[in-house]
């Protein structure tokens, strides 16, 4: 049950916005028992995002789990979703956050995991 959901200051187009759903979705599966199947992505772009003191290109991708994953998949997953960035929304890595957050309750189809 991962959510990923993306801000930037930047304008995001059809078509990249399209790229970034089908990447992120790939690269999910680097956290063990992930997959895109589970996955639910929010596009937020245009937003009023400063980073060190600049407007400049930057974005933050706020990633949530349904329980735990080892700290080398979070260093997989951070190379891969910054490559992501500045691949598909020309943003780079050095102006790229990513927060997780590791969840113990989870609700869907009207229960909790």
């Amino acid at each position: 049950m991962p959510f990923i959901h993306v801000k930037t200051n930047q304008k995001i187009t059809a078509a990249q916005e399209q790229a970034l759903k089908t990447q992120l979705g790939e690269a999910i599966a680097l956290i063990p028992g992930k997959t895109e199947r589970w996955l639910m992505v929010q596009v937020e772009d245009g937003d009023r995002l400063w980073f060190a003191g600049s407007n400049a290109p930057a974005a933050l991708l706020e990633v949530q789990l349904f329980g735990r994953a080892q700290p080398k998949d979070y260093d997989r997953l951070t190379a891969k979703l910054t490559r992501i960035t500045a691949d598909a929304l020309q943003i780079p890595a050095d102006r790229v956050y990513i927060p997780y957050a590791e969840l113990t309750q989870w609700g869907w189809n009207s229960e909790n995991f």
